[in-house]
């Protein structure tokens, strides 16, 4: 027999081992006696019934909030909207009363250029393409795998 005919066997022989189970423990549950059903058992029974069965509608639609809020009166959106202008009045403002230091833009990309002329730069920035590439297939050839050893 070949283990995966064994695995089968062993496979249906847990399949109804389990499904044994299940079926054994259905038969057992609905032997017991319901507990709440019995007024000597469970006194509040009755009690709960009763409020399950006066709350079996809840919830309805009226219950719940309406979605969105009612649009505002047309004084409070008018007043919103004056508020609104005077902010952005008062931006505007502030925005002209703004000392703007850049009057000649010719002589700032001057400055800048004269600023980035004048710091070193890294070795690997003053590589050319092709030096890139070649150290790029460089390491790509050390990555190889060596060739496989021959067995006698």
């Amino acid at each position: 027999m070949t283990v995966p005919e064994m695995n089968a066997q062993r496979t249906k022989k847990w399949t109804v081992v389990g499904l044994g189970t299940v079926l054994a423990t259905g038969v057992v549950g609905c032997a017991v006696p319901d507990r709440v059903a019995d007024p000597e058992v469970a006194p509040l029974s009755p009690r709960i019934v009763a409020l399950v069965d006066d709350n079996r509608r809840y919830p309805e639609w009226r219950n719940f909030p309406r979605q969105g809020t009612p649009p505002p009166d047309a004084a409070a959106v008018s007043a919103r909207v004056a508020a609104l202008d005077t902010a952005s009045a008062a931006t505007a403002a502030d925005v002209a009363a703004l000392d703007w230091t850049l009057a000649d833009p010719e002589g700032f990309a001057r400055r800048i250029a004269e600023d980035i002329a004048s710091r070193p730069l890294a070795p690997a920035t003053l590589q050319t393409r092709e030096e890139v590439e070649a150290f790029a297939q460089s390491l790509r050839d050390r990555g190889r795998a060596p060739p496989p050893i021959p067995r006698r």
